[in-house]
């Protein structure tokens, strides 16, 4: 599976893009009413508690727009928090931090966002089951949310279509279920195969065929359990479909090895983060 690395000129690019998208053409016109020979020490808090992380984005924002300001982190990606933490001290020339904030507080509270609303479904599913994110990312930022994702506790998911098989409902709809099995173990070249099915029906006409992961979809707590039961003596399982923080843990309890959330990518809200002068 392709593996999120995080490198230096990855997050540089990243957040080079995204100073560009906010300065474009003119510049900061509001903080260039400040005389850039002013001095200035901001505090990064937390106004709740939360699972920190991008603190290397927020940094790279600063230091392209000025090298010279210091960002010194008081906590590390994947902390949790609690509210009014201090996460990090900003020192430098007030119209260049000033430029900065706003992109580096996005990075943040994004990524924090990510990491805590995993971290909540971590909490509830308990240490049998993992928490799995999947392929509901916004376009281009699925590198930066996987890796939230890692810091809340979850666990990645294939990262794009070349991973792995995942023979889904629509495959299945436009072809023959036990035939696309076949096809995919016959040319996986190492690569893993997942099967999703919906129903009991389909889960028996695919018993003991030779793939990875059977992905038990929309079934409720009934039918999720019994085939749960199953299966297991045949794959790892793994559940999904419209799962919430009210419904994971009667879910994680059906013995399921997997959960998949797409809400922990696509819906997670932001954390609630300030800079204090």
């Amino acid at each position: 599976m392709s593996k999120i690395k995080l490198s230096k000129d990855f997050i540089r690019n990243t957040v080079k893009l995204a100073l560009n998208e906010d300065l474009y053409p003119s510049g900061d016109i509001t903080s260039s009413l400040i005389e850039n020979n002013k001095i200035i020490t901001i505090k990064l808090l937390s106004n709740q508690n939360a699972v920190i992380g991008g603190l290397l984005f927020a940094k790279q924002a600063f230091e392209l727009i000025d090298e010279k300001i210091k960002f010194i982190a008081k906590k590390k990606d994947g902390s949790k928090v609690k509210k009014g933490s201090l996460i990090a001290i900003i020192k430098g020339k007030a119209k260049n931090i000033l430029i900065a904030e706003r992109v580096a507080l996005n990075f943040l509270s994004h990524i924090s966002g990510i990491a805590t609303k995993t971290n909540q479904f971590v909490k509830l599913a308990g240490k049998k089951t993992k928490i799995c994110c999947t392929r509901k990312t916004i376009p281009n930022l699925r590198v930066i949310q996987k890796y939230a994702v890692k810091l809340g506790g979850g666990t990645n998911h294939r990262f794009n279509l070349s991973d792995e098989y995942l023979i889904k409902d629509n495959h299945i709809a436009s072809s023959n279920l036990k035939s696309l099995v076949l096809k995919a173990i016959k040319n996986k070249r190492g690569k893993k195969i997942t099967v999703e099915v919906d129903n009991l029906k389909q889960l028996k006409l695919i018993l003991g065929l030779k793939f990875n992961t059977v992905l038990l979809d929309n079934m409720n707590i009934k039918t999720l359990r019994r085939s749960v039961k199953i299966a297991k003596k045949y794959y790892e399982t793994e559940a999904s479909g419209n799962i919430s923080l009210k419904t994971v843990k009667s879910i994680a309890l059906t013995g399921v090895d997997r959960i998949s959330v797409g809400s922990i990518t696509h819906s997670a809200n932001s954390v609630d983060l300030k800079l204090e002068i």
